[in-house]
């Protein structure tokens, strides 16, 4: 930018020192890159392409949620601390602030952005920021700005300099009218909540501009992520999440469900794995951009019993929240994943014995888990 600006100013000092006297408009800055916003018709962009002994620089917006620093720390250990940027608009804690680059971004900031991009030579983009389900829905007319004004921005900066993008989506995507055990790749979806419409928006939004200005575009639909390094977030699989906690805080949990309310989920370790994996794949190996992906189907009742083999005295109630209920329903309740394990070797490491396993050994140094063991 500082080079630019230099040129610019040479540029002006020459014009206004010649003898001609005529007023002469410089071309504004904006206007040197190129975006969607103002490419050609027969516009073609290709994303890069790394050697062995190269590795990707890499951007993670909405770096603070529940998946952004565990994929950063992933990612660093394969490509280096220094070459993956985390990025947020809150204040990281001190753990994520010394472990790695971190910078301030909002991505409803398009001038900002477009310059972190540039100054870092990012060539990776993972999309993390948006508002999830339940949060959504308190707050429709922010879930429109940041789920979908923000992904705009993000769409016409990673084409503008042939970025390979992703994008996370969500069981959020589907609606009531979809098949829902199991539901393919492919089917209606017509979701009821801002988030699964923002997300329906995305995966097509990055279709299009892979088709159209070959942008290198790549998406999948998650399951409900648990994890135990991470508080949970507002979403409607985030029950998956509390009852860990509060089995070892205080032996008692309220659910929020109903406890037959079936869903499909997935460890983070899992979760993190199949996005490393399907960046990295040869694009002639995929044959879409949107994938499905799954590890375990449970409900409420299922990991309760589960829980209860560490936590024998845990003691569970239902008090359903009808809004989360009603977008639970209209959810899948298993995932048809086969497309991803044919195209690219899909393939998950946890079922839920192994993830509450997994939990516990994370959460589980208190004396209730102790006596259980």
């Amino acid at each position: 930018m500082p080079i630019i600006r230099n040129l610019g100013r040479a540029a002006s000092q020459l014009l206004q020192s010649s003898g001609c006297g005529c007023g002469v408009s410089l071309v504004p800055v904006r206007a040197i890159g190129v975006s969607p916003r103002q490419v050609a018709s027969d516009a073609s962009f290709h994303s890069v392409t790394f050697s062995e002994s190269d590795h990707p620089r890499v951007l993670i917006t909405g770096g603070l949620g529940q998946l952004g620093v565990g994929l950063a720390k992933l990612l660093r250990k394969r490509f280096g601390k220094n070459n993956v940027i985390l990025s947020d608009i809150r204040k990281p804690a001190d753990n994520v602030f010394y472990s790695g680059p971190f910078i301030f971004a909002d991505i409803l900031d398009y001038k900002n952005l477009r310059e972190i991009v540039v100054n870092n030579r990012i060539t990776w983009l993972f999309h993390y920021s948006a508002l999830l389900s339940a949060v959504g829905e308190a707050n429709v007319p922010l879930a429109r700005a940041v789920n979908i004004t923000g992904l705009h921005n993000v769409l016409d900066i990673a084409a503008e300099h042939n970025l390979r993008l992703f994008v996370p989506s969500t069981i959020g995507a589907f609606g009531p009218t979809s098949p829902r055990d199991p539901t393919p790749d492919l089917c209606i979806q017509r979701p009821r909540t801002i988030y699964g419409v923002s997300k329906v928006h995305a995966e097509l939004m990055g279709e299009y501009y892979h088709y159209r200005y070959g942008l290198d575009f790549r998406c999948l639909r998650y399951p409900g992520i648990i994890s135990a390094d991470s508080q949970p977030g507002g979403g409607t699989t985030d029950y998956a999440v509390q009852i860990f906690h509060d089995a070892i805080k205080s032996g008692k949990f309220k659910c929020y469900l109903r406890p037959d309310t079936r869903l499909p989920m997935m460890y983070i370790d899992d979760c993190l794995k199949a996005t490393l994996e399907v960046m990295e794949a040869p694009a002639e190996a995929l044959t879409m951009r949107t994938y499905n992906i799954n590890a375990m189907s449970f409900t409420p009742e299922d990991l309760a019993q589960e829980v209860q083999k560490y936590v024998p005295e845990l003691q569970v109630t239902y008090n359903v929240d009808q809004v989360k209920q009603a977008i639970a329903d209209s959810w899948p309740m298993n995932f048809d994943d086969s497309n991803a394990r044919r195209d690219w070797g899909w393939k998950h490491d946890y079922d839920l014995p192994e993830l509450v396993t997994t939990m516990f050994s994370y959460l589980g140094s208190d004396s209730r888990i102790a006596q259980a063991n």
